[in-house]
């Protein structure tokens, strides 16, 4: 996939997570294309090593697997963020 196609992929993937566990986060729209571009990443890394899979275009499974990593990166942000 090209980069549009990440950055696309990732922004729905974050929003996807951000409506799943909603929050008073910062950050807007950049934060949560990051989010969702570097959850699909994560997603796509623990799916291959796990042996459920990979990213491997635009179909529900990478997408489940995206927003599983962005969901788990959301996680982690928030952990962070309060200290």
């Amino acid at each position: 996939m090209g980069i549009l196609s990440w950055i696309i992929f990732g922004l729905f993937a974050g929003f996807m997570a951000r409506w799943i566990m909603p929050g008073r986060d910062g950050g807007g729209l950049i934060l949560t294309t990051l989010l969702g571009i570097a959850g699909a990443f994560v997603g796509g890394w623990v799916g291959v090593r796990l042996g459920f899979g990979d990213i491997s275009g635009f179909n529900l499974g990478s997408m489940l697997t995206a927003v599983i990593g962005a969901l788990f990166l959301l996680f982690v942000y928030r952990l962070i963020s309060r200290s």
